[in-house]
Parts: structure tokens; sequence; C-alpha cells
């Protein structure tokens, strides 16, 4: 893993995609544990989800189905504040398991309006399941069920995440070069 540049942010590695895979891997058996016979559905947060989504499920030996929505609440290296939905849940829910996949929880706008919309709804049960979680600043009473690695309020890019459009392909995790 070497330094990288993004548009004009320098970047450096910060968590290997061997730890990830790790931290995926105590997650999918937590995940199956808790799930085995309801027949979850995955419920993808677009854009960043999609790698922690496929990975985790990957590793499933438990009968799921999943399905993406897309929400936004950033811009550059900063929260907006605001979410907006951009595609809506196409499913219906009501009576089933949920769980939410996101990509990283920092302030937790965006995954307190995904469970509120989602309660409208109606389902059984909503977990959210998180690739990463920045502690710090996650303020929200609404419990992350499922955490595969905590870091500090740091910027990072890799493994879905990325910077005004970049770094979603880069394989682990790196983090902002502060100047």
């Amino acid at each position: 893993m070497e330094k990288v540049t993004l548009h004009d942010k320098q970047f450096e590695p910060y968590i290997s995609a061997r730890e990830l895979d790790t931290a995926i891997d105590a997650v999918a058996v937590r995940v199956a544990g808790q799930y085995a016979d309801k027949l979850p559905l995955f419920l993808g947060v677009l854009n960043g989800s999609f790698f922690f989504a496929s990975e985790l499920l990957k590793r499933l030996p438990i009968a799921c189905e999943i399905s993406f929505v897309k929400v936004a609440s950033y811009r550059g290296t900063v929260s907006s504040g605001t979410v907006s939905q951009l595609i809506g849940l196409n499913e219906r829910i009501a009576g089933r398991h949920v769980v939410v996949l996101e990509d990283i929880v920092d302030t937790g706008n965006t995954i307190t309006h995904m469970v509120e919309s989602l309660q409208d709804h109606q389902p059984a049960s909503v977990a959210i399941a998180s690739l990463l979680l920045k502690p710090e600043v996650y303020k929200k009473s609404l419990p992350i069920d499922f955490v595969a690695m905590e870091i500090p309020n740091i910027f990072v890019v890799g493994s879905g995440l990325d910077h005004d459009g970049l770094g979603r392909n880069l394989p682990g995790i790196y983090r902002l070069v502060e100047r």
C-alpha cells in the first residue's frame, strides 16, 4: 500500500485489506448467528456500502436477500448535515427482518434518516451493520448492532469509501494526510 492522490488530497495507508477481511469475517459470524432462521433482507446504502455488502454476504451461510437504496450527506471531506434520499426502497419490508448495511457511520444523520424511513414500513426488526464507525462523533441513541472496525474522527477512503467519487476501488482503507 502506497500513498495516493485523489483530486487535490493525499491519502496514506491506514487499514490493510487483510485486516478488513478479518473484521468482516467476525461480523459475518455474528450476523449469521442472529439471523440463521429469519430470512433477513439486507439493505445496502449506496454508493459506499457496495464493497461491505458484497464481502459480508459472500461470508453468510444463511438464506437472505439484498437490495439497495441511495442517500447522500457528504460534500468533499465533510458531512453536509442534510440527508437526501435519491433512490427509494422498492421491496415490501412489513414483517421482515431488515439489516441496513453502511460503509461508515460518523454523525449518524444518514443512518437515523434511514431507520426512521424504514420504521414507516413496519418491519419486524431493523439492525445496522457498518464497515466502520467513528465513536468520537456518533452521538445518536440508535444502536449500531454490528461494527467491523472503529476508527477515530479522520477522513478515509477505499473499500467503497470515496473522496468526491474517487478512491472507492482502493483495497484497504487510506486516511487523509493532513498538511
